[in-house]
């Protein structure tokens, strides 16, 4: 491959470039769609000159998030952003050879529907990449209310849900000049990108988009029961326009967000997909569109042994309780055991159980490996040093403090392989876990 990789997909061709640190080749915020606020996605048109795709896709405006940024130890507003944020990247294996037809694994990012972007580090593909040899393609689409609140006239629902089915659209058109087989495409997605991949199983003619999908950490707990939320949250956003500034749109919403006070857990992720909007069929009517799928998309679905950790240690009446002496810690982990069970264990199991009995071929896992001695432990979003980033990534992340690098990639290798190895479709047989880090069974 040249020093400027050349790709010539149907959409027009691109010039990508080589990442040498990474060891992969790389083709960065290609456009896949085009919108208008609160405007559903049309196809990016065909291009007839050449995209230079050597720059990142930019985020969607959003309000920065500095716990989750302490956590995580990575910067996110060192993207650039831009509410036309419809671009993707693809990630190809720096020896891919002409004509190859690799997995392939398409990345919905996390961040409660309001927070992320397909391109920040602590997400990147390269690891991933390399090892399993799969082209991956990172999706940025639109948050909070640009994206995930809508429902009257002139303000459509689910508009970043769309913006994601136009992406494997893209996919399935273009990534085969990329390397990558349409045939084999895998999505998968963390804590909100989960639920977002949960739920484009939902969308009609889901199965001709991907025949794979990794749901993980999906707060399928408190995913129904949110009319009445979410039109409370629009009544608050009523006036806010096409016209409305951007900055002005970014510092509403937190506003728009507390109108969801008093719906119980759901107001810990306010914003989200709609049911009984496009593409998604009523909610009544969506565990059927979920079976009707499961004989034709193989399912991997799961979560951390202590998601809730993330939240729980972060609430001012729970740091309280939990720093007495003796009934503290006790306190914790009730509180975090139970919270990950009401919110995502008890869900995970129940739509791997439902996608098994539909006819689907699916895996349950719990990632349960931790830093020795961290205070997170196995919180929501330990999976991802497991699958992306490097060394530099994650040096400030307090999440994996305690831990060597050579130790978080004992771990990390052994995941990836896992998830490599249903991207290509191979036979997990009825027990993939590994000792210590992932517990990975059939559902019968």
């Amino acid at each position: 491959m040249t020093e400027r990789p050349t790709f010539a997909p149907p959409s027009g061709t691109v010039v990508g470039w080589v990442d040498t640190d990474a060891g992969v080749l790389r083709a960065t915020g290609i456009p896949y769609a085009t919108a208008g606020r609160f405007e559903e996605p049309v196809p990016a048109a065909d291009r007839t000159e050449v995209l230079e795709a050597t720059g990142w896709a930019p985020a969607c405006p959003q309000a920065p998030v500095v716990f989750l940024e302490r956590v995580l130890g990575g910067d996110f507003s060192s993207l650039a952003t831009d509410e036309s944020c419809q671009n993707l990247s693809v990630t190809v294996p720096r020896d891919v050879q002409a004509g190859e037809r690799l997995p392939v694994m398409v990345w919905i990012h996390g961040g409660s529907y309001t927070s992320g972007a397909g391109d920040v580090p602590v997400m990147d593909p390269a690891p991933l990449v390399a090892e399993q040899r799969v082209v991956a393609v990172t999706v940025t689409y639109r948050l909070g209310i640009f994206g995930y609140l809508g429902g009257r006239a002139g303000r459509p629902a689910n508009l970043g849900l769309l913006d994601q089915v136009e992406a494997l659209r893209w996919v399935q058109r273009n990534v085969e000049a990329f390397g990558g087989d349409p045939a084999r495409v895998t999505v998968f997605g963390q804590s909100a990108g989960g639920d977002a991949v949960a739920h484009l199983m939902a969308v009609p003619g889901a199965a001709s988009l991907f025949s794979r999908a990794i749901v993980q950490s999906a707060p399928l707990g408190i995913s129904r029961g949110r009319s009445a939320m979410n039109a409370a949250m629009l009544d608050a956003a009523e006036d806010i326009t096409a016209q409305t500034p951007v900055e002005e749109v970014v510092a509403r919403q937190s506003a728009v967000a507390k109108t969801a006070e008093g719906s119980g857990l759901r107001a810990a992720m306010p914003f989200g997909t709609q049911y009984g909007f496009a593409p998604l069929p009523p909610e009544d009517a969506v565990d059927d569109a979920w079976d009707a799928v499961a004989e034709e998309v193989d399912l991997l679905i799961g979560c951390t042994s202590e998601e809730a950790r993330l939240f729980v240690r972060e609430v001012p009446v729970v740091q309280r309780v939990v720093a007495l002496p003796v009934v503290g810690p006790l306190v914790r982990r009730g509180l975090v055991a139970a919270l990950t069970e009401v919110v995502y264990g008890r869900s995970a199991r129940r739509f791997a159980r439902r996608h098994a009995r539909a006819g689907g071929r699916v895996h349950r896992y719990v990632l349960s490996w931790s830093a020795p001695g961290n205070p997170w432990g196995a919180a929501h979003t330990v999976d991802l040093p497991m699958l992306f980033g490097d060394e530099k990534t994650w040096a400030r992340a307090e999440l994996v403090e305690g831990a060597s690098w050579d130790q978080i990639q004992e771990a990390a290798r052994a995941v990836r392989s896992v998830w490599g190895a249903f991207a290509r479709g191979d036979d997990l047989g009825r027990d993939a876990s590994v000792s210590g880090v992932l517990r990975c069974t059939a559902v019968r």
